[in-house]
C-alpha cells in the first residue's frame, strides 16, 4: 500500500521494488528486473544506482538470471526442452537427469495451467 500511496501522491521518497535494472546494478542487462531501492514518484519507480557486485555475487547473479530468462522463454513457447535447460540452469537444480524430472512433474501437476505445453489438448 505504500507503493500505491507514492505512486499517487508522488512524494519520491525511497523504497525497494522490483524494476527493470536500467543501468542500476552494473554488468547486468537492462531489461533485467531486480529488485533495489527506487525512488517513487507519479511515474513509477525509478532505481538508484547501486555498486559493482563482487565477482563472486556477480557469477550468482548472471546465473539467476540465466535461468529466469529461459523459464520465461519456456513458458512463452510452450518448450519443455527450454524449460530443462532453464531448470539445469537453476542454480538449485544444476543437472540434466533431475531437471527432466522436475520438468515432467511440473507438467504433469500443473497441466491446466500451462496449455502452451499441450498445444494439442492431449
Amino acid at each position: 500500500m505504500r507503493l500505491v500511496a507514492s505512486l499517487h501522491a508522488g512524494t519520491g521518497d525511497v523504497q525497494v521494488v522490483d524494476v527493470p535494472n536500467r543501468g542500476s546494478i552494473p554488468g547486468l542487462p537492462d531489461d533485467a528486473v531486480v529488485e533495489v531501492p527506487c525512488t517513487v514518484d507519479h511515474q513509477g519507480a525509478h532505481p538508484l544506482p547501486q555498486r559493482q557486485l563482487p565477482p563472486d555475487m556477480a557469477g550468482l547473479v548472471a546465473h539467476g538470471k540465466a535461468y529466469e530468462r529461459l523459464a520465461v522463454e519456456a513458458a512463452l513457447h510452450g518448450s519443455r526442452d527450454t524449460m530443462i535447460r532453464a531448470l539445469v540452469a537453476n542454480p538449485l537444480v544444476g543437472q540434466y537427469p533431475l531437471a527432466e524430472q522436475l520438468a515432467d512433474t511440473l507438467l504433469a501437476a500443473n497441466r491446466r495451467y500451462l496449455p502452451r505445453f499441450f498445444p494439442d489438448g492431449g
